[in-house]
Protein backbone atom coordinates (compact mmCIF):
# COMPACT_ATOMS: atom_id res chain seq x y z
CA UNK A 1 0.00 0.00 0.00
CA UNK A 2 1.42 3.40 -0.94
CA UNK A 3 -0.15 5.15 2.05
CA UNK A 4 2.64 4.93 4.65
CA UNK A 5 1.94 5.35 8.35
CA UNK A 6 4.13 7.87 10.16
CA UNK A 7 6.87 6.26 12.20
CA UNK A 8 6.72 8.99 14.85
CA UNK A 9 3.37 10.45 15.86
CA UNK A 10 3.41 14.08 16.93
CA UNK A 11 1.94 14.59 20.41
CA UNK A 12 -1.50 16.15 20.61
CA UNK A 13 -1.59 19.79 21.77
CA UNK A 14 -1.47 20.12 25.56
CA UNK A 15 -4.89 20.67 27.08
CA UNK A 16 -6.13 21.19 30.63
CA UNK A 17 -6.63 17.87 32.46
CA UNK A 18 -10.34 18.36 33.10
CA UNK A 19 -10.98 19.38 29.52
CA UNK A 20 -8.93 16.44 28.24
CA UNK A 21 -11.00 14.01 30.34
CA UNK A 22 -14.22 15.57 29.11
CA UNK A 23 -13.14 15.35 25.48
CA UNK A 24 -12.06 11.74 25.96
CA UNK A 25 -15.45 10.83 27.44
CA UNK A 26 -17.34 12.53 24.61
CA UNK A 27 -15.13 10.83 22.01
CA UNK A 28 -15.84 7.46 23.61
CA UNK A 29 -19.60 8.12 23.62
CA UNK A 30 -19.56 9.28 20.00
CA UNK A 31 -17.60 6.21 18.93
CA UNK A 32 -20.06 3.95 20.76
CA UNK A 33 -22.97 5.75 19.05
CA UNK A 34 -21.53 5.26 15.56
CA UNK A 35 -20.61 1.65 16.34
CA UNK A 36 -24.28 0.94 17.08
CA UNK A 37 -25.58 3.16 14.26
CA UNK A 38 -23.42 1.34 11.69
CA UNK A 39 -26.04 -1.42 11.33
CA UNK A 40 -28.66 1.08 10.07
CA UNK A 41 -26.44 3.78 8.58
CA UNK A 42 -26.75 2.94 4.86
CA UNK A 43 -30.55 2.69 4.96
CA UNK A 44 -30.83 5.92 6.95
CA UNK A 45 -28.64 7.90 4.55
CA UNK A 46 -30.49 6.58 1.48
CA UNK A 47 -33.85 7.57 2.93
CA UNK A 48 -32.65 10.94 4.21
CA UNK A 49 -30.92 11.97 0.98
CA UNK A 50 -33.42 10.26 -1.34
CA UNK A 51 -30.37 8.92 -3.17
CA UNK A 52 -31.00 5.19 -3.17
CA UNK A 53 -28.66 4.61 -6.15
CA UNK A 54 -25.65 6.50 -4.83
CA UNK A 55 -25.74 9.15 -7.56
CA UNK A 56 -24.41 11.88 -5.24
CA UNK A 57 -21.34 9.83 -4.33
CA UNK A 58 -20.73 9.02 -7.99
CA UNK A 59 -20.98 12.76 -8.73
CA UNK A 60 -18.35 13.43 -6.05
CA UNK A 61 -15.97 10.80 -7.41
CA UNK A 62 -16.40 12.06 -10.98
CA UNK A 63 -15.42 15.60 -9.90
CA UNK A 64 -12.18 14.37 -8.31
CA UNK A 65 -9.31 15.83 -10.41
CA UNK A 66 -7.10 12.73 -10.48
CA UNK A 67 -6.01 10.22 -13.09
CA UNK A 68 -5.76 6.45 -13.19
CA UNK A 69 -3.17 5.24 -10.66
CA UNK A 70 -3.75 8.03 -8.13
CA UNK A 71 -3.79 7.62 -4.33
CA UNK A 72 -6.97 8.82 -2.61
CA UNK A 73 -8.02 9.11 1.03
CA UNK A 74 -11.68 9.10 2.12
CA UNK A 75 -12.06 10.82 5.49
CA UNK A 76 -14.81 9.62 7.87
CA UNK A 77 -15.50 6.83 5.39
CA UNK A 78 -18.27 5.25 7.48
CA UNK A 79 -19.50 2.07 5.83
CA UNK A 80 -17.35 2.69 2.72
CA UNK A 81 -20.24 3.68 0.45
CA UNK A 82 -17.96 6.04 -1.49
CA UNK A 83 -14.97 3.72 -1.85
CA UNK A 84 -16.24 1.69 -4.81
CA UNK A 85 -16.75 4.93 -6.76
CA UNK A 86 -13.26 6.14 -5.84
CA UNK A 87 -11.86 2.76 -6.89
CA UNK A 88 -13.54 3.10 -10.28
CA UNK A 89 -11.91 6.51 -10.67
CA UNK A 90 -8.31 5.51 -9.85
CA UNK A 91 -8.43 2.02 -11.37
CA UNK A 92 -6.50 -1.12 -10.43
CA UNK A 93 -3.19 0.76 -10.38
CA UNK A 94 -4.43 3.30 -7.85
CA UNK A 95 -4.78 3.18 -4.07
CA UNK A 96 -7.88 4.04 -2.04
CA UNK A 97 -7.80 4.37 1.75
CA UNK A 98 -10.86 4.83 3.95
CA UNK A 99 -10.40 6.25 7.47
CA UNK A 100 -12.93 6.20 10.29
CA UNK A 101 -12.76 6.21 14.09
CA UNK A 102 -15.69 3.80 14.46
CA UNK A 103 -14.84 0.11 14.65
CA UNK A 104 -18.48 -0.75 13.92
CA UNK A 105 -18.56 1.33 10.74
CA UNK A 106 -15.33 -0.25 9.51
CA UNK A 107 -16.66 -3.73 10.24
CA UNK A 108 -19.55 -3.09 7.83
CA UNK A 109 -17.17 -1.40 5.37
CA UNK A 110 -14.85 -4.40 5.31
CA UNK A 111 -17.57 -6.56 3.79
CA UNK A 112 -18.06 -4.08 0.95
CA UNK A 113 -14.44 -3.88 -0.16
CA UNK A 114 -13.48 -7.56 -0.15
CA UNK A 115 -13.31 -7.66 -3.94
CA UNK A 116 -11.00 -4.61 -4.18
CA UNK A 117 -7.39 -5.53 -3.31
CA UNK A 118 -6.20 -1.93 -3.64
CA UNK A 119 -8.80 -0.49 -1.22
CA UNK A 120 -7.75 -0.34 2.43
CA UNK A 121 -9.35 0.65 5.74
CA UNK A 122 -7.67 2.38 8.69
CA UNK A 123 -9.16 3.05 12.12
CA UNK A 124 -8.14 6.60 13.07
CA UNK A 125 -9.56 9.99 13.95
CA UNK A 126 -9.89 12.78 11.38
CA UNK A 127 -7.81 15.17 13.47
CA UNK A 128 -4.72 12.97 13.65
CA UNK A 129 -4.08 10.95 10.51
CA UNK A 130 -1.41 8.21 10.60
CA UNK A 131 0.06 8.94 7.16
CA UNK A 132 3.22 10.63 5.98
CA UNK A 133 3.08 14.13 4.56
CA UNK A 134 2.31 14.32 0.84
CA UNK A 135 0.89 10.80 0.59
CA UNK A 136 -2.35 11.43 -1.34
CA UNK A 137 -3.37 13.06 -4.61
CA UNK A 138 -6.87 13.74 -3.27
CA UNK A 139 -8.88 13.59 -0.05
CA UNK A 140 -12.67 13.25 0.07
CA UNK A 141 -15.25 13.61 2.84
CA UNK A 142 -18.91 12.86 2.18
CA UNK A 143 -21.64 14.24 4.46
CA UNK A 144 -19.49 13.93 7.57
CA UNK A 145 -17.35 17.06 8.01
CA UNK A 146 -20.12 19.09 9.67
CA UNK A 147 -20.40 16.37 12.33
CA UNK A 148 -16.82 16.84 13.52
CA UNK A 149 -16.89 18.44 16.94
CA UNK A 150 -15.01 21.38 18.40
CA UNK A 151 -11.43 21.89 17.31
CA UNK A 152 -11.47 18.60 15.37
CA UNK A 153 -12.62 20.51 12.27
CA UNK A 154 -9.53 22.73 12.41
CA UNK A 155 -7.23 19.79 13.13
CA UNK A 156 -8.80 17.80 10.28
CA UNK A 157 -8.22 20.62 7.78
CA UNK A 158 -4.59 20.93 8.91
CA UNK A 159 -4.13 17.18 8.50
CA UNK A 160 -5.79 17.15 5.08
CA UNK A 161 -3.40 19.83 3.82
CA UNK A 162 -0.46 17.95 5.33
CA UNK A 163 -1.20 14.56 3.72
CA UNK A 164 -2.04 16.06 0.31
CA UNK A 165 0.64 16.32 -2.34
CA UNK A 166 1.32 19.77 -3.85
CA UNK A 167 -1.58 20.59 -6.17
CA UNK A 168 -3.75 17.91 -4.57
CA UNK A 169 -7.46 18.37 -3.99
CA UNK A 170 -9.86 18.10 -1.06
CA UNK A 171 -13.48 17.44 -2.05
CA UNK A 172 -16.09 17.92 0.69
CA UNK A 173 -19.71 16.99 -0.02
CA UNK A 174 -22.40 18.25 2.36
CA UNK A 175 -26.06 19.17 2.33
CA UNK A 176 -26.43 22.72 1.04
CA UNK A 177 -28.16 25.36 3.15
CA UNK A 178 -31.85 25.34 2.06
CA UNK A 179 -33.05 28.60 0.47
CA UNK A 180 -36.48 28.37 2.14
CA UNK A 181 -36.39 30.19 5.51
CA UNK A 182 -38.48 27.59 7.37
CA UNK A 183 -36.56 24.61 5.96
CA UNK A 184 -33.30 26.45 6.65
CA UNK A 185 -34.31 26.88 10.31
CA UNK A 186 -35.01 23.14 10.55
CA UNK A 187 -31.63 22.45 8.94
CA UNK A 188 -29.82 24.52 11.58
CA UNK A 189 -31.93 22.96 14.34
CA UNK A 190 -30.90 19.48 13.21
CA UNK A 191 -27.22 20.43 13.39
CA UNK A 192 -27.74 21.84 16.88
CA UNK A 193 -29.42 18.62 18.05
CA UNK A 194 -26.49 16.65 16.61
CA UNK A 195 -24.21 18.65 18.89
CA UNK A 196 -22.60 20.25 15.84
CA UNK A 197 -23.14 23.87 16.87
CA UNK A 198 -19.66 24.74 15.59
CA UNK A 199 -20.71 23.44 12.16
CA UNK A 200 -23.35 26.16 11.94
CA UNK A 201 -20.65 28.81 12.40
CA UNK A 202 -18.39 26.99 9.96
CA UNK A 203 -20.90 26.72 7.12
CA UNK A 204 -21.86 30.39 7.43
CA UNK A 205 -18.20 31.24 6.75
CA UNK A 206 -17.38 28.11 4.79
CA UNK A 207 -15.74 29.69 1.75
CA UNK A 208 -13.65 32.04 3.88
CA UNK A 209 -12.48 29.27 6.26
CA UNK A 210 -11.53 26.88 3.46
CA UNK A 211 -9.61 29.62 1.65
CA UNK A 212 -7.35 29.94 4.72
CA UNK A 213 -6.11 26.42 4.08
CA UNK A 214 -6.31 26.05 0.28
CA UNK A 215 -5.17 28.04 -2.73
CA UNK A 216 -8.54 27.85 -4.49
CA UNK A 217 -12.06 26.86 -3.45
CA UNK A 218 -14.93 26.13 -5.85
CA UNK A 219 -18.52 25.29 -4.94
CA UNK A 220 -20.47 22.92 -7.20
CA UNK A 221 -24.15 22.27 -6.48
CA UNK A 222 -25.49 18.82 -7.33
CA UNK A 223 -28.53 18.48 -9.63
CA UNK A 224 -31.59 18.95 -7.47
CA UNK A 225 -29.82 21.39 -5.15
CA UNK A 226 -29.90 19.20 -2.03
CA UNK A 227 -26.12 18.78 -1.75
CA UNK A 228 -22.95 20.60 -2.77
CA UNK A 229 -19.31 19.75 -3.32
CA UNK A 230 -16.57 22.12 -2.21
CA UNK A 231 -13.51 21.49 -4.42
CA UNK A 232 -10.39 22.81 -2.68
CA UNK A 233 -6.95 22.78 -4.29
CA UNK A 234 -3.71 22.82 -2.30
CA UNK A 235 -1.09 25.39 -3.28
Amino acid sequence: MQAKARQVMEPEPQRAGTWRASVGTMRHLRRAYYDKFSRFYDRFVALHSRDTQGLARRFLADRMPVENGASVLDLCTGTASLLSHLHAKVGQDGQVVGVDFSHGMLKVAREKIRSFPNVHLVEAGAGRLPFAAGTFDAVTCSHAFYELKGKTQDWALQEIVRVLRPGGAFLMMEHDVPPNAFVRALFYLRLAFMGAGRAITFLRQEQEVLERYFGSVQKVVLPGGRSKVMICRKH
